[in-house]
């Protein structure tokens, strides 16, 4: 819960837990447990007392999502399922551990047409070279990218990957592995808008002769 507010040393000890998946305590090694992942809060709005995520930490974030408001209609509802008791006491397990290596094993057999895998590097590519950015994303951008878009054709029943979820999963994947420069800053942009811009201007994959360029 708002892992900004963690001080850098501790958010350091992170980066080997995250890409290694192994924590080292005074000289022993010891692996982590799968599945392993790391789900973080940041609160956007204070900044006494917080310390921003370096880059390097940022990018080892798969996702981030910003969640905002709720809608009226949603936040009645929350007020009124927390009238006499939270609703998470009452939460049940949907899925084991076992269920979640299985998904996560499945979504790297999750086909992807060499035409979106170029479309991927395009995209992160781009990035680099925006005249609004300071730093562009790393080669880890692009396996991030590559890995969400085949996670999200699983989740919506497909054995291979579209364009459109390389799209629509690039502002959550991107927008926060790269530095904005100061003058856009100013102007108010962001990552994920500058990722909406570089998407919207490069060509999308078309099809193949036989079939449409995701299988």
């Amino acid at each position: 819960d708002e892992i900004n507010r963690a001080t850098p040393k501790t958010q350091s000890a992170l980066l080997e837990a995250m890409e290694e998946r192994q924590v080292t305590v005074e000289g022993v090694t010891r692996p982590l447990p799968r599945p392993f992942a790391v789900i973080a809060t940041q609160n956007p709005v204070e900044y006494e007392g917080t310390f921003p995520l370096p880059e390097a930490q940022l990018d080892r974030f798969l996702l981030r999502v910003s969640l905002g408001y709720p809608s009226p209609e949603a936040e009645a509802r929350i007020v009124g399922e927390q009238r006499t008791a939270h609703p998470i006491e009452s939460l049940q397990a949907v899925a084991g551990p076992g269920d979640v290596v299985a998904m996560q094993d499945a979504s790297r057999e999750v086909f992807v047409d060499d035409l979106v895998r170029t479309y991927v590097v395009s995209i992160v590519g781009a990035t680099r070279t925006d005249p609004d950015v300071g730093l562009g994303c790393s080669p880890r951008g692009s396996i991030s990218l590559f890995r969400a878009g085949q996670a999200l054709a699983l989740l919506r029943g497909r054995d291979y990957v579209l364009p459109d979820d390389i799209k629509e999963m690039a502002g959550p994947v991107l927008g926060h592995r790269m530095t904005v420069s100061a003058t856009a800053r100013m102007r108010g942009t962001a990552g994920a808008d500058v990722v909406e811009r570089i998407v919207g201007a490069l060509p999308v994959p078309g099809a193949r002769a036989g079939g449409l360029a995701g299988r």
